[in-house]
């Protein structure tokens, strides 16, 4: 049941809108289908109307070489075409008035329609577009431009040096600084995607050193121990794994995931980010993958007949130009780009090198009779074997992609790691590197700064948090600015993303879920440093899984034998954690309970995954399926070692011995049998002697990883997209996607305010602070300091305490969260 604030609030203000968006629906549907400016607005103006009134002409004084020329014409009337002398024109039957003029060609009734739709929904025009000359085109590569001297004391930072040089030419004041609390609440939502917990904000603020905020980055990067440095590795790790889901378009659910169309990289990518893998090695393995990144190039297999402009070998051309190197070659995709120089030609030659066979070009999905060559876009660096094979050509572009001389691999991701932590790129918008940013050198040094210190993107996220620039107040803005004049006066207030909301929420109210869906393992990776070839086995004193096969002469197994090997598990409750350490000599596939968990192609190479997820109390089934391979018989044996761990710090182990069965039935791609096999027979123990010590020395460090790691809490980044998600705006990913919405939606205000998940856990908060916060009064500091960095002030405290009453009362915690949870001071980074 709802309290009386929740009735009030939801029901009252939000039910009679919400009703009224439903039943207007479908009207609105129709009538406000946003016009795609590219592919319909375009192709009309390029027919009709740039003859005279773009580039260089502007007859009649009127130009609409871009929408600021256009609008200063007067012409239009946004948002009623009635009374736009432009549509007025073009309806007029007048000879003398009508626009074309009569010896043109006039628009058809459907080019009016959409230029009508086109007034109506207020001009839209994609940014940076112009019908005139191309002014500028961003520079392939890399520049170190000479720094400035640092204007005062303390701003020695590279990136202080450059800003302040533009704060003088631009005649804006610096940026004042925030204090330490604002800091630290900013600093942790960017780094690690949570909130600082009371005493970590006590620790800073008692922290006099005068290095305290470099500090702070540093242990928040995980660049030198400090405190409880062993979470925030995984912290950062599991906070960026959005960002990267959303750019590479990685998800846990939805199209294609069902029937095979698409692939997960999760494991990869969550190895990668825990790793601080270099950021040219990260693109090479996306480009010239494994098989567990090649799911990034491969995209979505799209059911039935598809345009051609989405086949998969075109997506691969869109998607890696888009997330590497700031180009938008959709447009370019049925043809030639509208928006910047690239060609359809250029984009067929890329999709090639991931072809294959050889491709077709069409033009808006008609063919044109002519078939594309591998090429890479810039040849300047070099270019690929257009005989090679798929795999060497892929090969080929991963280097050329990471040329060092490729300075917009570097510029982009420097362009979206300063957007994502200032809440603007400075080439702007970060898809669209072809329009000028508006401090060159400021990105010029970013990106060189970034390939000199070995591609760590660590580095470069240290460099922009320990700058004045950064550590200053958010800039206050009038009105709606126009992105063509922008000037840069300090960072932009942002709001939380979906996943920061709900951890800082599942934070606040400790009702984050004891399960997930990505299918990780949340335990620190073993290096080989750690790893004692003498230590394996039992030297090492712990009971080891055996390896097995189908009978004891697995020294001469049969080459490409495939078999089936199965185990039942009971168990009294769910774990909440679980790992398994996995090898099969020479491939396998895991799956628990029908999902599939893990799998192997090379087995020196012994996988690791997440299980706490696909089990459950009862019942557990866990299948693999293992392959020999080779031309001649030759060793064949499965290795399977998981461990367990349950809430009351129980540890079990789940080992490959002779209490396994196997069966020469083979499942099905779903990791099921069409049918229940009838000829199990007992797995047998074979001699660990065939694949050496060294196997057995790492098992056994990844082993005691997962009986001694830490539990961390559940984040939002690993749980599948829910309805309050969606509405905060967290999207389906089907679609690279490079910035999420900036601004509140009906949908999400109706879901904040009457939400029922939201409800659940702010009812579990209630209860859980009640029970550690006696007085009113610790309670409301408790709850101000967790959500805001900051003590309540003496009204706010008054408030408060009235709110929750002199003995704190489930009733009114729960009004008391739902408040602060529904402050922007809460809901913004700033």
């Amino acid at each position: 049941m709802f309290n009386r604030f929740w009735f009030y609030r939801s029901w009252f203000y939000f039910f009679p809108a919400s009703l009224f968006y439903m039943l207007l629906f479908p009207i609105v549907l129709v009538a406000d289908e946003p016009v795609d400016f590219a592919h319909q607005i375009t192709p009309i103006l390029k027919k009709h109307c740039t003859e005279c009134h773009a580039g260089e002409e502007a007859k009649g004084g009127f130009s609409m070489k871009d929408r600021i020329l256009f609008l200063e014409s007067e012409s239009v009337e946004l948002g009623d075409p009635d009374s736009s002398r432009l549509f007025q024109l073009i309806v007029s039957s007048d000879a003398e008035d009508q626009m074309p003029p009569s010896d043109h060609e006039r628009l058809n009734a459907k080019e009016i329609k959409l230029i009508r739709r086109w007034i109506s929904q207020d001009l839209p025009w994609d940014a940076g577009f112009t019908f005139g000359e191309r002014g500028y085109e961003p520079p392939l590569k890399p520049r170190l431009p000479e720094l400035p001297p640092p204007s005062a004391a303390g701003r020695g930072n590279p990136i202080d040096r450059i800003i302040d040089q533009y704060a003088g030419d631009n005649d804006v004041p610096i940026a004042e600084p925030i204090s330490d609390s604002q800091f630290i609440r900013r600093v942790y939502l960017d780094v690690i995607g949570r909130l600082p917990t009371v005493d970590q904000l006590s620790n800073f603020e008692n922290d006099q050193s005068p290095n305290s905020r470099d500090h702070l980055v540093s242990q928040l990067l995980g660049q030198y121990e400090m405190g409880d440095q062993q979470t925030y590795d995984f912290d950062y790790a599991e906070h960026w794994l959005s960002f990267w889901n959303d750019l590479l378009r990685n998800t846990y659910t939805g199209t294609g995931t069902i029937t095979g169309g698409r692939k997960q990289i999760t494991n990869w990518l969550y190895r990668s980010l825990l790793k601080n893998k270099p950021y040219d090695q990260f693109v090479r393995e996306l480009i010239s993958p494994t098989g567990e990144s090649e799911g990034f190039i491969k995209g979505i297999k799209w059911r039935g007949t598809v345009n051609s402009s989405q086949t998969v070998d075109m997506q691969f051309a869109q998607n890696i130009t888009q997330s590497f190197l700031g180009i938008n070659m959709k447009c370019a995709s049925c043809h030639d780009s509208f928006i910047d120089r690239w060609t359809l030609q250029e984009t067929y030659a890329l999709a090639s090198i991931h072809a294959d066979k050889p491709l077709e070009l069409h033009r808006c999905d008609k063919a044109l009779g002519k078939t594309a060559q591998p090429a890479w876009l810039f040849p300047e660096l070099g270019q690929v074997d257009p005989n090679a094979d798929r795999a060497k050509r892929l090969q080929q572009l991963a280097e050329l992609m990471t040329h060092r001389d490729n300075g917009r691999l570097t510029r982009t991701i420097a362009n979206r790691i300063w957007h994502r932590l200032m809440g603007r790129g400075i080439a702007h918008p970060v898809d669209a590197l072809h329009t000028k940013p508006w401090n060159e050198d400021l990105l010029d040094y970013l990106a060189y700064y970034l390939a000199e210190n070995d591609y760590d993107l660590k580095k470069l996220i240290g460099l922009i948090c320990r700058s004045q620039a950064y550590q200053s107040k958010v800039a206050r803005t009038k009105g709606q600015q126009v992105e063509s004049e922008f000037v840069f006066r300090g960072p932009r207030s942002r709001r939380m993303t979906a996943e920061q909301f709900v951890d800082a929420v599942w934070q606040l109210t400790g009702s984050a879920p004891q399960s997930y869906d990505a299918k990780v393992s949340r335990l620190r990776p073993v290096s080989s440093d750690s790893v004692n070839p003498d230590a394996g086995g039992e030297s090492a004193e712990m009971q080891m899984a055996s390896w097995i096969w189908t009978d004891a002469n697995s020294r001469q197994a049969a080459a490409g034998a495939e078999f089936t090997f199965s185990l039942k598990l009971n168990l009294e409750e769910q774990p909440v954690a679980g790992l398994v350490t996995a090898t099969c000599d020479n491939e396998f596939r895991l799956y628990v309970n029908n999902v599939k968990v893990a799998e192997g192609t090379e087995w020196t190479s012994l996988q690791t995954a997440g299980l706490a997820n696909a089990l459950k109390a009862g019942k557990n089934r866990i299948l693999i399926v293992g392959k020999n391979a080779g031309s001649s018989p030759n060793p064949a044996g499965l290795f399977f070692h998981a461990v367990l761990r349950f809430r009351d710090g129980a540890v079990k182990h789940v080992r490959s011995n002779d209490q396994w069965k196997w069966s020469k039935t083979k499942l099905n791609a779903r990791g099921r049998f069409k049918k229940e096999p009838t000829d199990w027979e007992s797995a047998v123990e074979v001699s660990s002697q065939t694949w050496g010590e060294p196997i057995l020395a790492q098992a056994a460090a990844l082993i005691r990883n997962g009986e001694t790691s830490a539990l961390l809490p559940v984040r939002a980044s690993l749980v599948k997209n829910n309805d309050l998600m969606k509405s905060l705006g967290r999207p389906n990913r089907d679609q690279v996607v490079t910035s999420r919405p900036a601004t509140l939606t009906t949908l999400e205000a109706i879901d904040l305010a009457n939400g029922q998940r939201l409800f659940d856990w702010i009812e579990d908060g209630a209860r859980n602070s009640i029970a550690k916060h006696k007085t009113s009064t610790e309670l409301v500091r408790w709850l101000y300091k967790s959500a805001f960095s900051r003590d309540p002030t003496q009204s706010e405290m008054s408030l408060a305490s009235e709110i929750i009453g002199e003995t704190p009362t489930e009733t009114g915690v729960q009004d008391l969260f739902w408040a602060v949870l529904m402050m922007p001071e809460f809901q913004f980074i700033r």
